[in-house]
């Protein structure tokens, strides 16, 4: 389990390590290493995802590691709740990027239009929080589009045993 302490509040994530281990053990080795914290959810669309894991508040991009492989072809769906790895479109570019599914994105899935993106966890507590980010007021900052015009910061990202 990784709990992301936010300005907004807490959200709580399982990660499907079985069906999506490259995803998961990248998002955890991120979690360890204390790059999520200080980030923002940089990308907010009502009804579609808030994005995250990347950018600082003044919309600078964090230095990564490598990309991976993308495991959208795992059998997981984009549906409400699930986080997912976001990318270019290079299919293997995934980096620290994910993205939180306010709604059933059936078109983000594998084969839907192209290889998708891949789904490894799951909100289990603070759907709430996800929804009143997804509610905020954005605009346009650093020369991206949907930027809460208001700063939701992840504070800390823990990984919690079960």
């Amino acid at each position: 389990m990784v709990i992301f302490e936010t300005s907004a509040g807490k959200i709580s994530i399982e990660l499907f390590a079985k069906e999506a281990p490259i995803s998961s053990e990248n998002f955890q080795t991120y979690v360890k290493d204390g790059f999520y914290n200080g980030t923002v959810f940089h990308r907010v669309i009502p009804g579609f995802v808030i994005q995250g894991g990347g950018m600082t508040a003044d919309m600078r991009e964090k230095s990564t590691r490598a990309a991976i492989k993308n495991e959208a072809d795992n059998g997981l769906k984009n549906t409400r709740g699930t986080l997912s790895m976001a990318r270019t479109q290079v299919v293997d570019s995934a980096t620290s990027q994910f993205f939180i599914n306010l709604a059933d994105n059936e078109f983000l899935n594998h084969g839907s239009r192209d290889f998708g993106y891949a789904v490894f966890g799951r909100v289990v507590e603070g759907m709430d929080v996800v929804d009143r980010i997804a509610g905020m007021r954005t605009g346009n900052k650093g020369g991206h589009r949907d930027v809460p015009l208001e700063p939701i910061t992840v504070t800390t990202a823990t990984i919690v045993e079960d």
